[in-house]
């Protein structure tokens, strides 16, 4: 089963009604400088980590810039076993745009 494609709304309405996983895997400055409401850094450092702490059946939204670099990691997760994994089309520059006041530091 592939990753599916989700907007930004859609994930706003995901966040609203599941226990969902936002996943950022921009680089550590930009994720420094601002991401999404609850969202964890995800890099090759700790991806390991994240994959024995994190349910298998739980949603989880990647995110990237642009979303373009998103549906590569998204696709791994999912050759890793995870069952509901979304990347976020537009990214997070997206994201700031239709949500600005909602960006965290």
């Amino acid at each position: 089963m592939p990753f599916k494609h989700i907007s930004v709304a859609q994930t706003i309405e995901l966040m609203q009604r599941d226990d969902v996983v936002i996943a950022d895997i921009r680089d550590p400055n930009a994720f420094a400088s601002g991401h999404m409401p609850g969202a964890i850094h995800l890099s090759n450092a700790n991806i390991g980590q994240f994959m024995v702490e994190k349910d298998y059946e739980q949603p989880i939204v990647v995110v990237c810039y642009h979303g373009v670099s998103s549906q590569g990691a998204a696709n791994y997760l999912i050759e890793q076993g995870f069952e509901d994994v979304y990347s976020m089309d537009g990214g997070f520059t997206q994201w700031a745009l239709e949500q600005p006041e909602s960006v965290s530091q």
